[in-house]
């Protein structure tokens, strides 16, 4: 994966589309090709390259196909192979690493992360809604049926967390999975450590939306993470913005390491 990375980054029309997707992220083809004096073929074959790199996953909203930047590659190169690279080029994948996780200027900032996890679309779906797999890597759980419109509650240590909405939206198994993200609580927030000013403007936002979407790619499975429905001004999606990130790593890491039975 990080050859492909490497030839996706090296061409500068793919490099001035992921400029455009950092500018302006979730842009269907044709918004993208009205940026860039190129025939639409080519445009659409330089996003397949960065598709296959991982450096751009697609959503489909209604009719519509958006594009948006995947941070994720460059965290892994980040990660693993910074330490071998002269400072230059350490500072400029330091810089790319920024751009491709800067907050984005759009006014539907939907948050859209994938990664690929090499593991069975059943023991992923296991480690994300059986408790005694996301305890391991979040540190909390969920007490539902995974019924459509059923009640979640939110488990962490001895906080529960519930309220109205707080509920299963849909339910396929080991393909989709998409349910209310939880309400914040006052002992959410002193169990998080969450300051007082913080707090307070969380517990006002309304409830967004996290979605999985599981696609198996040979040995392994193409997890879509999208988290939706916040507001210009959330300072939910700023809190989110590192934790989803981190906490997929975390899963990743599970998942490999120590495979789900």
């Amino acid at each position: 994966m990080d050859d492909e990375v490497f030839r996706a980054l090296a061409d500068p029309s793919r490099r001035q589309l992921l400029d455009m997707l950092n500018a302006r992220n979730g842009q269907t083809l044709r918004e993208l090709c009205a940026g860039l004096d190129m025939a639409r073929q080519s445009v659409s074959k330089h996003l397949t390259i960065l598709e296959t790199a991982n450096l751009v996953t697609t959503v489909w909203r209604g009719r519509e196909k958006l594009h948006y930047l995947n941070a994720e590659p460059i965290n892994a190169i980040a990660d693993r192979w910074m330490t071998q690279y002269d400072r230059r080029r350490a500072q400029l994948f330091a810089d790319l690493k920024t751009a491709l996780e800067a907050e984005p200027t759009m006014s539907d900032n939907d948050f859209v992360y994938t990664t690929y996890i090499r593991t069975t679309p059943e023991r992923l779906w296991q480690a994300l809604t059986e408790p005694k797999f996301t305890e391991q890597y979040w540190n909390l759980s969920h007490e539902t049926d995974w019924k459509p419109g059923s009640e979640m509650v939110w488990h962490m240590g001895d906080v529960s967390m519930t309220g109205p909405g707080q509920v299963v939206l849909e339910h396929t198994p080991y393909t989709r999975l998409s349910y209310a993200w939880h309400h914040i609580t006052p002992d959410f927030a002193k169990a998080v450590d969450l300051p007082a000013d913080v707090y307070e403007k969380t517990s006002r936002e309304p409830l967004s939306t996290a979605t999985f979407e599981l696609e198996p790619v040979d040995d392994k499975v193409k997890l879509t993470v999208i988290h939706s429905g916040f507001g210009p001004d959330s300072v939910l999606r700023t809190m989110i913005q590192d934790g989803w990130p981190a906490l997929l790593s975390d899963l990743k890491s599970l998942l490999e390491l120590s495979p789900v039975h």
